[in-house]
């Protein structure tokens, strides 16, 4: 590979750590990108790409693994048996809240990738979800939230939640976006909203890339060069330290600001990206 080619991975990578949890759709910039500086047709082979897409999105869950890895640990011995029951009960919250999105992405993988990864649907879900984002706030601007606390999350209310990460399975809608969408609807704050789109993130961003590895390894029977592993590590490496200030900075953010400025820029983005695909086209 020559220097253009792994300075394409590292920007991918950089890209990957900041949309992933901002709410503007992670798999969105990367088919973007795709399409305005494609990668070597030798090394980024259509499978290849649909495998990567994915997996360099576990770069970004090893982030939140390390940030919170206390808060979810169930059996810390710096917390209290009170504490260690909390834990578990979030982890069953968790696990609840990620059986719609799993079935339902198990059962139409292959026909998301075949029908509907392409600009024209990204373009239209960035700008759908950007609107929906500055209604909901004009809506909830001045409306106290009833879920202020995990302790206050029902199993069912975090059933609801992961109902509406079925709809992130469309690229461009992004996971974050759409599951901190429902938890507002649900009345939850946006800090809770926030966070546990975050926990929600690692089972289901796991199970996607096992299944991803799983299909392209033993059901196409293809391999990876050795090469295309050390993309993937250096994609996932720079998606990680990435992730480690992005998260951060939106669990400062939410705390004082709303999420209109991410409507606008999708809007924006939609708008610029669907011009893009109808000149080029």
């Amino acid at each position: 590979m020559q220097f253009i080619d792994w300075l394409r991975v590292v920007i991918l990578g950089i890209v990957e750590g900041v949309t992933e949890w901002l709410p503007v759709s992670s798999t969105g910039h990367l088919i973007l990108l795709d399409a305005i500086w494609p990668g070597n047709p030798e090394l980024f082979t259509e499978d290849f790409k649909s495998v990567f897409d994915v997996l360099i999105q576990l770069g970004a869950i090893l982030a939140v693994v390390t940030i919170f890895f206390h808060k979810l640990n169930p059996v810390s011995g710096y917390k209290t048996n009170d504490q260690k029951k909390n834990t578990w009960k979030l982890w069953g919250k968790v696990i609840v809240a990620v059986i719609p999105a799993a079935v339902v992405g198990f059962l139409l993988d292959d026909w998301m990738d075949e029908h509907l990864y392409n600009g024209y649907v990204v373009a239209a879900m960035l700008i759908l979800y950007g609107v929906i984002f500055i209604l909901i706030e004009k809506r909830y601007k001045n409306k106290n939230a009833e879920i202020m606390r995990f302790s206050q999350l029902s199993y069912k209310t975090a059933l609801l939640i992961g109902a509406f990460q079925i709809l992130a399975l469309v690229p461009g809608t992004s996971r974050s976006g759409v599951t901190i969408i429902g938890a507002l609807l649900l009345g939850c704050s946006r800090y809770i909203a926030t966070e546990f789109t975050f926990y929600l993130a690692i089972p289901v961003m796991f199970g996607a890339g096992a299944l991803k590895l799983f299909k392209y390894l033993f059901i196409k029977h293809m391999a990876l060069a050795s090469v295309q592993w050390a993309v993937l590590f250096v994609s996932m490496a720079v998606a990680y330290v990435v992730s480690l200030f992005i998260i951060k900075f939106l669990l400062s953010y939410v705390k004082r600001h709303d999420f209109k400025a991410f409507g606008i820029y999708r809007i924006i983005l939609g708008v610029i990206v669907l011009l893009y695909f109808v000149i080029a086209h």
